[in-house]
């Protein structure tokens, strides 16, 4: 018989599915999650927002919610362990309306479904939940809840180790399987070129003009004529990019009217790649296109444009050896589930990412999610209930 209480378990999912948490907007999830972890008994003094969300560099309504408990029974003397998911939802997840369907929980609304990351919020308040009501024997354990995932890992990136609590190893709860032991992942840059012009009437004078549209078409022209784009293999080297949003200054739409050459755009976009080189050397060939098309598009007065191109690092790749203790209790305790461990690197970031940079070796699991950040967005209610006993597993378990 399971320790857990599954329909408890599915309710509380339910429960977080309705409250709306866009990223950088979690406040309203960040106060239910406090609820729900006091109804289950932790108490008030061992739950508390951080600042995190006075360093991050875009508005961001609250900070990391973090939950530290004390070690119990024969194990209370063991290493901390950090459990850890995030909050926030794509913003494709505003206005979610989730229904329970036999097995799954689909989306009466045409939006994002939000699984990603209520599922891993439900895991963690349920082992919680049910670690309390059994009495069970655990290390230290710190609860983690990250804000801003979805648009750059701000929260995990920026939070104060000291607030872990000394943790020495972490479970990271988002994905689809629960038995996918994901030991490593991508590294990436996110780049923006902005395109300087010359605006000029596109009816009486074009000549005059350098149009900041034809940068961009030429450059993002050699990118792809150049195997740069999209999936990327040079060599023995693999990676992948993408161009993202494009705008004028402040977000606004690029050009004014179609009868003005258009004189300034941003153009953003990314570089990924398991080897840091080589997503480095990605956004340098996107760096070199927009600069020399930049040089190429003149107007009649011999004057062309420029081009400031920035980059900066998203997140860093990493991979752990299975022979870590931390990738060791996570293949046990699939095991102890009945599963056979799928160990794997992800083609996506985590906040494992730079939890791991902060020097706590962090293995990821799936939770049930599946089509995240689309509207078909849907959850899988048997991988959500492994993901709950496999935390209570990986918090118990005395080897």
């Amino acid at each position: 018989m399971s320790v857990i209480d599954t329909e408890a378990s599915i309710d509380l999912l339910m429960r977080l599915l309705g409250v709306e948490g866009i990223t950088g907007q979690e406040a309203a999830i960040g106060q239910e999650l406090v609820a729900a972890l006091k109804e289950a008994g932790v108490p008030a003094r061992a739950i508390k927002f951080d600042k995190t969300n006075k360093t991050i560099p875009v508005p961001t309504e609250t900070g990391n919610l973090i939950v530290t408990l004390a070690g119990r029974g024969a194990l209370k003397d063991k290493p901390r362990l950090l459990f850890m998911t995030h909050m926030d939802t794509v913003p494709l997840g505003a206005g979610a309306r989730p229904k329970r369907q036999a097995r799954k929980i689909i989306n009466e609304a045409r939006t994002a479904l939000g699984g990603d990351n209520r599922t891993g919020c439900g895991v963690l308040v349920t082992l919680v939940t049910e670690l309390l009501r059994h009495k069970a024997a655990h290390p230290p354990l710190t609860l983690l809840f990250t804000v801003r995932e979805e648009s750059g890992m701000w929260g995990a990136r920026m939070i104060d180790k000291a607030d872990l609590g000394g943790a020495k190893m972490g479970f990271n709860f988002d994905g689809r399987n629960a038995n996918a032991v994901v030991i490593g992942a991508v590294g990436a840059d996110s780049w923006k070129a902005e395109i300087h012009g010359r605006a000029a009437h596109a009816g009486g004078a074009p000549e005059k003009g350098i149009s900041a549209t034809l940068i961009m078409a030429e450059a993002l022209a050699d990118i792809h004529a150049n195997g740069w784009f999209g999936k990327i293999v040079k060599g023995d080297k693999f990676g992948t990019s993408n161009v993202g949003r494009v705008s004028g200054a402040d977000g606004a739409a690029a050009g004014d009217a179609t009868n003005v050459v258009t004189d300034y755009m941003r153009v953003y976009g990314e570089s990924r790649s398991h080897d840091p080189a080589f997503f480095k050397a990605i956004t340098a060939a996107y760096k070199t296109a927009f600069t020399e098309a930049a040089k190429r598009v003149s107007n009649v007065d011999g004057k062309a444009g420029r081009v400031k191109f920035t980059a900066r690092p998203i997140y860093h790749p990493f991979r752990m050896k299975e022979t870590l203790p931390v990738v060791r209790r996570a293949t046990a305790a699939v095991e102890a589930m009945g599963m056979a461990p799928d160990v794997r690197v992800a083609n996506g970031g985590l906040d494992a990412n730079w939890i791991v940079r902060h020097g706590i070796p962090t293995v990821t699991f799936g939770a049930g999610q599946n089509e995240v950040h689309t509207v078909d967005e849907w959850i899988d209610l048997a991988e959500y209930e492994k993901a709950c006993a496999l935390a209570y597993e990986l918090a118990t378990m005395t080897d």
